[in-house]
């Protein structure tokens, strides 16, 4: 019984306590009615809508310093794919802010070239030099490159040549050409000439060819065209004058070395000439001026070719 009633009174003591404690009457709520019941009966200050009041002993005086909280863990973020991304899954710490870039900066960058890559100048420049070289069948020729209008000499020019000339007699309705009989060119239909010999110029070795092989004697001579002729593994080139003419004099007769034979203009057996003559024998009927370049293999298949009209011969 002792024991009960010091227990009851240590109850009382510390329900008034309580009650008289600082910030008690915030807690119940004005107008509320306090719980008289002892702590040892019950909950103590019950009341409508509100949650239990703590023991008193477990209260902290106002003025009491807070315990510090311990900083609360950061997580390791796991490969953001953005700086932003990365920043907010922080578990504490300011979120960044975005960095502001310059104008005009990142396309200065965007327009540095990359390896491997051209340019669009550079492409163009590359361009021009590529459209200014010479085609297959041209070279540069060692000082007589102004001459053709072809733009370039034939790359033949390169090479020792020999001096050829080759003359063709026309007529409004025919042309005149010779079997070769043997020599250079066997069992072809072809004009008339041969190699310039040493101490003539051009057109008096065509004039000498042309009497030589057909009988004919002629005044003047109308030059039409240059072709140079390679042959492959031959170091020595043939330089070929081409002549026309309309008048002459005599009557063609068969030669050691040629058979002379009319032929219609329709009818120029091109199949039993050289390849070439297809090319520019077009241009002679029309009376036009030439330049040209042939490289053969053995003597029926052409490798390349040049051939152009040009003003002067």
């Amino acid at each position: 019984r002792e024991a009960h009633s010091s227990f009851k009174d240590l109850c009382g003591l510390a329900f008034a306590v309580l009650l008289e404690s600082p910030g008690r009457a915030d807690r119940v709520g004005p107008g509320r009615r306090r719980d008289p019941r002892p702590c040892g009966r019950g909950r103590v200050g019950r009341a409508a809508g509100h949650s239990r009041l703590p023991h008193a002993g477990s209260r902290r005086p106002r003025n009491a310093a807070r315990a510090p909280r311990p900083p609360a863990p950061l997580t390791q973020p796991s490969a953001p794919t953005s700086p932003a991304a990365g920043s907010a899954r922080l578990a504490s710490g300011p979120r960044p802010r975005p960095r502001k870039r310059r104008a005009g900066s990142d396309g200065a960058r965007g327009t540095e070239p990359v390896a491997g890559q051209v340019s669009p100048g550079a492409e163009e420049q590359g361009a021009g030099r590529v459209r200014g070289q010479r085609g297959s069948g041209a070279k540069r020729a060692g000082g007589r490159e102004a001459g053709w209008g072809c733009g370039a000499e034939p790359k033949g020019t390169m090479g020792v040549s020999r001096l050829y000339t080759l003359v063709l007699v026309l007529e409004p309705q025919r042309v005149l050409l010779g079997m070769k009989k043997r020599g250079f060119g066997v069992g072809r239909w072809n004009g008339f000439g041969g190699k310039v010999q040493e101490g003539e110029t051009i057109e008096d070795g065509a004039k000498r060819e042309l009497q030589e092989e057909s009988g004919l004697t002629v005044d003047a001579l109308h030059k039409v065209g240059q072709i140079v002729f390679e042959f492959a593994g031959d170091p020595e080139l043939m330089d070929v004058h081409i002549f026309r003419t309309d008048s002459v004099r005599g009557t063609p007769v068969e030669s050691d070395e040629m058979r002379p034979q009319w032929f219609q203009l329709d009818q120029i057996p091109f199949e039993d000439m050289w390849p070439d003559d297809r090319y520019w024998f077009p241009l002679l009927l029309q009376k036009k001026k030439f330049h040209g370049y042939f490289k053969f293999r053995g003597h029926t298949t052409i490798l390349e070719h040049t051939l152009c009209e040009v003003d002067t011969v």
